[in-house]
């Protein structure tokens, strides 16, 4: 009996280091990590969500309902901690010999809410209470230090992606953000937005992979999203470089792989399937009807392209193809509002992403986004 009552206490030690060590790298580590107890609290979670806004309903009904996945995981994390400690510490009560496992439940449920309803009746006992009482407010702690700085990122992030309205409407457009640019006089002034938003990527990067629950929190709009915002800069980006002509290449084309390489990283972490090395002319989601109309849209209201339409749309294509696979995978798995050349399409030409680490991929394909954002602005 000594043996096992040993190895008891031991295992509850060890859950105990576990769990702590979890709250600890999820909240503090600036590092991009996998965390168990934090994946499986938010794929849980992130299933019962997924049945509760089935494909069945409208968008405006999924957005809202998916709206509190994020605060609702975040919630549930302290919680999932809570229990965590007062289950190892039950174990390592019981292991001292204490009359019954429902006795030390009730000790360690009295001892980490700092109710002290359930006295200790030894002076190791008492120990382990002071040192689980005060696992307990460290834990609490760390979440509400948590909490502002997540927030704070994400405020950041939306406010890009709401100026992405102004220069690119609503929903945002890869094509009409170039259009707008040039109809107000400010061909020269494009090149600021691609330094802006390679900042933006770099930043993404940073918070997303540390912080991974705010790739599902949604935008203050329902028809906003930083996967259509970041679809449609790099569109536009590419289109910028491929297509017109006596223009500044550079901060555009380094706007473009500073956004691939943030979602590629994206990517990794959430276990999603990509081509790490496409070649040029790698199948996209685009298809060449899709470029000839832009090309089209933007010959007509003057704006500078090059001569041979058909190696700007190689060039497009070989720009797109480092970030296609992916973008859609996004889109799909943080169900994107719709958005042209992102949201609005599936992936039928080439392999459909999967994400294997975080939560299950999505199996119903985004369809009818556009009609059921049009009833969202009509109500």
């Amino acid at each position: 009996m000594l043996v096992l009552r040993t190895f008891v206490f031991g295992v509850g030690i060890a859950v105990a280091m576990w769990t702590v060590l979890s709250a600890v790298r999820t909240t503090v580590l600036p590092r991009s990590v996998q965390v168990s107890i934090s994946r499986w609290v938010y794929r849980l979670v992130r299933v019962a969500f997924l049945i509760g806004s089935g494909p069945s309903r409208s968008f405006a009904t999924r957005d809202r309902v998916l709206a509190l996945y994020a605060p609702v995981s975040l919630l549930m994390l302290p919680i999932i901690w809570l229990i965590f400690i007062g289950g190892a510490y039950s174990l390592m009560y019981w292991a001292l010999d204490t009359t019954s496992f429902m006795d030390a439940v009730s000790l360690s449920g009295s001892s980490i809410t700092t109710l002290g309803f359930t006295p200790a009746d030894s002076n190791v006992e008492r120990l382990l209470a002071f040192t689980e009482a005060g696992w307990g407010l460290i834990l609490i702690t760390l979440m509400i230090t948590y909490l502002p700085s997540l927030y704070s990122t994400f405020s950041k992030r939306e406010t890009q992606v709401a100026l992405l309205e102004v220069r690119a409407g609503d929903p945002p457009a890869a094509v009409n953000m170039l259009l707008r640019y040039h109809r107000i006089g400010w061909d020269e002034r494009v090149t600021e937005i691609w330094l802006d938003w390679e900042r933006w990527f770099v930043e993404i990067e940073e918070s997303h992979t540390t912080f991974p629950i705010l790739a599902f929190f949604r935008s203050p709009q329902p028809q906003r999203s930083w996967v259509t915002a970041a679809g449609t800069v790099l569109d536009a980006a590419s289109l910028y470089v491929s297509c017109l002509r006596n223009v500044q290449t550079g901060p555009a084309s380094v706007c473009i792989r500073s956004g691939f390489l943030t979602l590629r990283s994206l990517a990794d972490f959430f276990g999603i399937d990509f081509d790490s090395d496409p070649a040029p002319g790698d199948p996209i989601s685009i298809s060449r009807a899709e470029f000839d109309e832009a090309w089209n849209t933007l010959a007509e209201a003057g704006l500078d392209l090059k001569d041979n339409q058909d190696q700007a749309w190689r060039d497009f294509s070989g720009w797109r193809v480092n970030y296609d696979t992916i973008l859609l995978a996004l889109a799909e798995i943080t169900v994107a509002p719709y958005a042209p050349w992102s949201s609005d399409r599936s992936s039928p030409s080439h392999v459909q992403p999967k994400v294997t680490r975080f939560g299950r991929r999505l199996r119903n394909r985004v369809r009818n986004r556009r009609d059921d954002y049009e009833s969202i602005d009509a109500s």
